[in-house]
């Protein structure tokens, strides 16, 4: 668990997938730097190589070097986008192990996330500087990131009903360390940088895709095992998909998470909707879904 930010404290932003827009990422260091942070960038943090920011080898060695900078005491994502995926089996998880701090971001993301937990159990940071409207960053999203990086306090996150995907709670209760995130970036780990979630409660979210495309991720991870011995399954938010003949999209989930026979808490406001928050991955959790509460430490103490 890397250690609580506080004022004075350096963090870097890198782009280790698409090229983020300049002017947003500038936006979102004067907020930093509001909170007492002092803020640097990588140096191809805005390169643009195709829909990349800059090389593979480019944007690898951006993170390994904010990795291997002791003076740089969080990691924060420009943007998701693609390309994450192409560098996760080659960061610096021996440097990663001895100094930990906090990587911050989400969607492409999560593949470093789960690489990061897999290679050295690091706990990594589920949120971003970013919100529904890419110019501008609610009170309620700040307020729970910075509480998320600077505060040593379990964080409690409610299932909202406003959420399509509060309609898969259930009941019962769950411990275990949260794992996960974007499910496209889950799907696609899985066999090389996927975690073994037995034991865990599964984190999922996901964005601008067909109904198809979920039920096909799912499958497979199914039936390639992946997700068997889950301890339960947080659900984000599932935003802008496509429309589709027969089920909806809620349907679909149910389908597939009620076979795993564990407890479910949807509604979560975490991933691409309107006014998501910030929660560490990697760390314990307690699912409540009679409560509709996500409880997760910010700490490594086992929660009872």
């Amino acid at each position: 668990m890397p250690p609580s930010l506080k004022a004075g404290d350096k963090v870097r932003f890198v782009s280790p997938a698409s090229t983020p827009e300049r002017e947003a990422v500038l936006h979102r260091a004067h907020v930093l730097r509001s909170w007492g942070l002092d803020v640097d960038f990588g140096e191809h943090a805005f390169d643009k190589d195709g829909y990349l920011a800059g090389t593979d080898d480019q944007r690898l060695a951006d993170v390994n070097a904010a990795l291997r900078d002791p003076t740089v005491r969080a990691i924060f994502a420009t943007r998701g986008g693609k390309g994450s995926y192409r560098i996760a089996d080659r960061l610096d998880f021996a440097t990663a192990r001895r100094d930990p701090k906090f990587l911050v971001g989400f969607s492409d993301i999560t593949i470093l996330h789960l690489s990061l937990w897999r290679e050295c159990r690091l706990v990594g940071l589920h949120g971003a500087l970013m919100d529904d409207d890419p110019g501008c960053l609610s009170p309620q999203s700040a307020a729970a990131l910075k509480s998320a990086l600077m505060r040593d306090d379990a964080i409690v996150l409610r299932s909202r009903d406003e959420e399509p995907t509060a309609a898969l709670t259930t009941n019962g209760r769950a411990t275990g360390p949260l794992i996960g995130g974007n499910l496209s970036m889950i799907a696609t780990a899985a066999g090389w940088a996927l975690p073994d979630l037995r034991g865990a409660i599964l984190l999922i979210e996901a964005v601008n895709m067909y109904v198809g495309q979920v039920d096909r991720q799912l499958t497979m991870l199914r039936k390639a095992g992946h997700l068997a011995g889950l301890a339960g399954v947080a659900v984000g938010q599932f935003t802008d998909f496509k429309p589709s003949d027969g089920w909806s999209l809620i349907d679909l989930l149910r389908d597939h998470l009620a076979a795993l026979g564990v407890p479910i808490l949807g509604g979560l406001p975490l991933g691409h909707g309107s006014h998501p928050l910030a929660v560490p991955v990697g760390s314990m959790a307690c699912l409540d879904a009679t409560a509709r509460t996500l409880t997760v430490a910010r700490s490594t103490i086992r929660m009872a």
